[in-house]
């Protein structure tokens, strides 16, 4: 028997040291996410600055279906 279930909601991590990478990384992952029909629903992100100053990017990124 063949059952096929539906993702209803999923949610991803991204991290970068450069701010314009971790874009990147969620623009693509959300061109993907729509060939399974699931959309942004919610996006969180933080930065954090290292003892050496260097700064570092992430986000979770909630996609829910359609």
């Amino acid at each position: 028997m063949f059952k096929l279930e539906f993702i209803k909601d999923k949610v991803e991590f991204f991290e970068s040291e450069k701010l314009a990478d971790l874009e990147k990384k969620i623009s693509e992952q959300i061109e993907i996410n729509k060939a399974i029909l699931l959309e942004v629903h919610s996006v969180s992100h933080q930065m954090h600055v290292s003892e050496e100053g260097r700064r570092f990017y992430s986000a979770a990124v909630h996609f829910k279906a359609k």
